[in-house]
């Protein structure tokens, strides 16, 4: 029998006795339609003697990042600590609550409110010792610390290298390069300026050296722009040096280079207070354009950002808080790098939350630096820039390794 299609044998009977109203009839053992054969075991039954399966465990859940407030209120507490314990720690033995109980009365005092202030505990040396010299090294380590870190993360966020901050891309080494010319001509006074201007030259030839045609940046161009950026700053300052410190002039300059808060004054630690202040805020507002950068320039241009512009705006700013913080406490290599990498696992990679956090970490992370530095050897000083060196050139390393494996 053929069918229409031009089929013929059991299988096109079979379709035509269906075409006429007439069902096929099933196969012998077979059940009703739709039903499993007789003797199959349903769906989910486990077969006879079967041991019942343990039911498989959830998989293990991944901890959420900590919430930013909380993270804030512990490093503000922890900074707040910090600074109790540095203004205590040196060859005058003063305690904290007589530092406290001090602090108090001066701001008594300062309130106008004389003879209803309670007495200072602190003689007239130990007063000298706390309040021009430790309080005013302590706040610049502060501000400093915490400007350094925000700048850190800010660029590493416009380059997209992981491995970049103001020591590493010459920023740093170009405000030194300013800063050591107008030491050696006598004009401290311009000290501040020539340290921007020296930093922003530096930022403009390494953002020259590293971009490609079409206007973007290579992360790995941009590190090896700012390593040589940075020799060529390094080897001018040699050679100021060499041509024209002697004596004191010398050895100032020398400690100056390798980072130092020792001869912090009250007016330097209020700078480096007000440009973390002013220019770190400016820069901390800019978190959701940061989180676009880090998607690369096409991904930041089309969520309507003008990414050339945007960018030089915001290392503009960066080189500008570096160098005001150069010109208070030298050459202070790593805090940018080592800092927002740490604060990261505690937040996220979200700017919003990051640049404050940073800031607070960093002013932790410098303020420990340096009270360790100046009393490990005591009463020898050792210049902070070689104790944040020594940490942070290990985590530089292992960045570097593992940014190879990937």
């Amino acid at each position: 029998m053929t069918t229409p299609t031009g089929r013929s044998g059991p299988g096109a009977a079979a379709t035509s006795m269906a075409d006429d109203g007439h069902a096929a009839s099933p196969p012998a053992g077979a059940g009703p339609a739709g039903a499993p054969p007789a003797g199959a075991r349903p769906a989910g039954v486990p077969p006879a003697g079967a041991r019942p399966s343990r039911p498989t465990p959830a998989p293990p859940q991944i901890p959420r990042r900590l919430l930013p407030g909380a993270v804030l209120l512990g490093l503000a507490v922890v900074l707040a600590a910090t600074a109790g314990w540095a203004l205590t720690l040196g060859q005058a033995t003063i305690t904290v609550g007589e530092v406290w109980a001090s602090a108090g009365h001066h701001a008594c005092t300062a309130a106008g409110l004389g003879a209803a202030c309670p007495a200072d505990p602190l003689t007239a040396i130990q007063d000298a010792i706390i309040w021009q010299g430790r309080a005013p090294r302590v706040l610049a380590a502060a501000a400093v610390g915490a400007g350094l870190a925000v700048v850190g993360a800010v660029m590493q966020a416009l380059t997209r290298n992981p491995l970049a901050d103001p020591y590493l891309l010459g920023v740093s080494s170009g405000a030194s390069v300013g800063a050591v010319l107008v030491l050696v001509l006598g004009l401290s006074a311009a000290l501040p300026v020539a340290a921007f201007l020296g930093a922003l030259a530096a930022l403009v030839v390494t953002l020259a050296l590293a971009a490609r045609r079409d206007g973007g940046l290579s992360p790995v161009r941009t590190v090896l722009a700012g390593v040589a950026v940075a020799q060529l700053g390094s080897a001018v300052v040699s050679f100021v040096i060499f041509w024209s410190a002697t004596g004191d002039s010398y050895r100032e300059i020398l400690s100056w280079l390798m980072g130092s808060l020792g001869g912090a004054t009250w007016s330097e630690a209020w700078l480096a207070v007000g440009a973390t202040a002013v220019v770190g805020t400016f820069l901390a507002a800019q978190g959701r354009t940061l989180d676009a950068f880090t998607f690369g320039d096409v991904s930041a241009a089309s969520l309507g950002i003008a990414v050339t512009r945007t960018r030089w705006v915001l290392l503009g700013a960066g080189a500008l808080l570096t160098a005001l913080l150069v010109a208070v406490a030298g050459s202070i290599g790593f805090v940018g790098l080592v800092v927002p990498h740490a604060v990261r696992l505690l937040v996220g990679g979200r700017h919003h939350r990051l640049l404050p956090v940073a800031a607070l970490g960093g002013a932790i992370f410098l303020l420990l630096a340096d009270t360790v530095s100046r009393s490990m050897f005591e009463p020898r000083e050792l210049p902070v820039g070689i104790l944040t060196a020594a940490i942070g050139a290990p985590v530089f390393a292992v960045l570097l390794r593992r940014r190879g494996r990937e």
